[in-house]
């Protein structure tokens, strides 16, 4: 990693770049890209183009690798010309957005012919886990589970969505890939031992073992789904 991160930032991070793959020579979207740290990261073999409309995040900005960054949201993709992309990267980030379906199109309008759109987004079984063993909020639990959205500290409200409603926005995107993550280490309340690389080791190994287990993504915080574009033969 270039830079200092919270063990649970570092770890999302990892799995969820472990779960992409390695991707080389490749032109790369990252919509919502924060501070860039996985910009970053994939701008140091392939073209990146990083799109984030927090100018708050970009004060803390990590570029060492030289990816191309735009300030803004969905103008600054319709902007973009067609078929421009092989991989878009779009990591929770369509819960906070109102005008999410025209996104997806874009991604859509975006990516080359079976081109991949990775989407990392809440899980609601994960947050209720998350209200009641972590945080003893009932409430929350209980609103969660009568299908109620719930509230972020840095981002606001979570307007939650099914993973097969990206497809239902877009029917042109055929889903690949579906992982868990975050299944355990957020359960583990020992914050020393989260420091400890070893433990960071074996965590990760362990969440890369059991996430594609649906069983385990039921209850995962997080789900991390690979689409792909469909080619149109007729066409």
């Amino acid at each position: 990693m270039i830079v200092q991160l919270p063990a649970w930032e570092k770890l999302a991070k990892v799995i969820i770049w472990q779960q992409i793959g390695e991707l080389k020579g490749k032109k790369i979207l990252d919509f919502g890209s924060g501070k860039g740290i996985t910009a970053d990261h994939f701008a140091a073999d392939n073209q990146v183009t990083a799109i984030e409309p927090s100018e708050d995040m970009l004060a803390n900005q990590v570029n060492t690798n030289g990816y191309r960054q735009i300030v803004g949201s969905t103008d600054e993709l319709k902007k973009l010309p067609s078929e421009t992309f092989d991989y878009i990267l779009c990591h929770n980030v369509l819960e906070y957005a109102d005008d999410r379906e025209i996104i997806v199109g874009e991604f859509y309008r975006l990516l080359k012919p079976s081109g991949k759109l990775s989407i990392v987004k809440h899980n609601r079984n994960g947050r209720v886990m998350q209200m009641i063993v972590l945080l003893n909020n009932f409430d929350e639990a209980n609103n969660l589970l009568d299908g109620h959205n719930s509230n972020a500290q840095q981002f606001g409200t979570i307007n939650y969505y099914d993973d097969k409603d990206i497809i239902e926005w877009c029917d042109g995107f055929t889903l690949q890939e579906t992982y868990g993550l975050r299944t355990f280490w957020d359960l583990q309340q020992n914050q020393e031992i989260q420091k400890d690389e070893d433990w960071q080791k074996k965590m990760i190994d362990i969440e890369m073992k059991v996430s594609q287990n649906p069983d385990f993504q039921k209850i995962a915080f997080f789900h991390h789904l690979i689409f792909e574009k469909q080619v149109n033969e007729n066409l």
